[in-house]
């Protein structure tokens, strides 16, 4: 059977069908087309014939210059996968008839391994989860529970998965302190450029003072951990909006996706990460910079959601830094994207000069919108805990 690619996806992976055929059988391949919108790696899904075991699977290009070390994202995906198979294959009372899906990493043709390296590029498939979408934006509390539910079922899944098992796969991810290093060294090596760019847009002496004024807090979670007060744990390390899958129908949360973050850190890191992706109503590519609020009734949604599933491990000192790591995330990536604006936007896709500037100016707000509100914010998350 002759299978249909897009003309813009034939020009760009002249080789896809023979790549395809590398994991299913190639007369079984109806059609290959472009998935979802990520910035790291580059996604299809290969559509298969009524007689196929299956009806599709995802196929895609691991992007080697983020992960320079596929095979060890890979080795990290089976050992999650397995983990997760065992504890769904008890029928966990948890879930309570809810339907729950992990993103299955896929053997090649007669199983000669879990992945393959063509021209120089890496390829991998997994299964397809069916008859569920993702969402861009929150649209009510009951979608914010459900995406905070699907993130504390994550946890709550690996939260006796062996950090052991799992590589390091992005040394230096979230850790903030080596962020902020980061910045002065750019800051360092660009002091012609910045001192140019000053006098052309006021907008980033405001960014500079705001880092400069936060200094002393970048490290709250990273000396808490080495305290002992904050333990690591396997993290999903990108639990945005838009990798939580909801079903089609009744709308709960089925599974999370994009999975090769998935690495040994704090649990803070994705709680923080995941507000600062939903509670923002305006998104972080606004322009609206004087509009951007933290919404504290999503917040309060989405925790809801996310401790239904999370009580059984987190502990005293987990409620204890909440506030902190809500609003340092945000501080965090804000601090990244300015940091690539001074080096040249050499790690973030950019589409104008000043995107990543504009961008940083948008987290910074989203920042102090959640300092604003520290006192409300640190009330609700006191109710939340002695609900434990």
């Amino acid at each position: 059977m002759r299978f249909v690619m897009a003309d813009a996806t034939t020009r760009l992976y002249p080789s896809l069908d023979a790549i395809a055929g590398l994991f299913h059988p190639p007369e079984q391949i109806t059609s290959i087309d472009t998935l979802g919108s990520g910035n790291v790696n580059d996604t299809f899904l290969v559509s298969l014939a009524a007689d196929a075991d299956c009806r599709a699977f995802v196929m895609q290009r691991l992007n080697t210059s983020v992960f320079e070390k596929p095979e060890l994202v890979m080795r990290n995906l089976l050992a999650l996968g397995t983990h997760v198979q065992q504890r769904l294959a008890t029928d966990p009372p948890e879930l309570a008839g809810r339907r729950w899906e992990i993103p299955k990493v896929l053997p090649t043709r007669h199983r000669k391994g879990h992945w393959v390296e063509h021209n120089g590029e890496f390829w991998r498939s997994i299964s397809y989860i069916g008859a569920a979408t993702t969402s861009d934006v929150i649209r009510d509390a009951d979608h914010a529970r459900e995406v905070g539910y699907g993130l504390g079922m994550f946890h709550h899944l690996i939260s006796d998965l062996p950090t052991g098992d799992l590589a390091d796969t992005l040394e230096g991810f979230h850790i903030t302190p080596s962020y902020l290093n980061h910045f002065d060294t750019v800051c360092r090596d660009q002091t012609q450029w910045i001192e140019k760019q000053l006098s052309l847009d006021p907008r980033l002496k405001n960014a500079l003072d705001f880092v400069e004024r936060r200094r002393d807090c970048v490290d709250v979670l990273e000396a808490a951990c080495a305290r002992g007060e904050l333990q690591r744990r396997p993290i999903h390390g990108d639990p945005k909006i838009n990798n939580v899958m909801l079903d089609e129908r009744s709308g709960r949360a089925v599974g999370l996706i994009d999975l090769d973050t998935v690495k040994p850190g704090l649990v803070h890191y994705d709680i923080g990460d995941c507000l600062r992706s939903c509670c923002n109503p305006l998104g972080e590519e606004t322009l609206q910079v004087e509009m951007v609020r933290f919404d504290l009734n999503l917040c309060r949604a989405i925790l809801e959601g996310y401790l239904t599933m999370s009580r059984s491990f987190l502990s005293e000192q987990d409620f204890r830094y909440l506030p902190d790591c809500i609003r340092l995330i945000p501080f965090e990536l804000g601090l990244r994207f300015l940091t690539d604006y001074l080096d040249g936007d050499r790690y973030f896709r950019t589409e104008r000069p000043s995107h990543n500037l504009d961008r940083a100016l948008v987290q910074f707000a989203l920042t102090q919108s959640i300092e604003v509100q520290g006192d409300d914010l640190q009330l609700m998350i006191r109710e939340l805990s002695g609900a434990c």
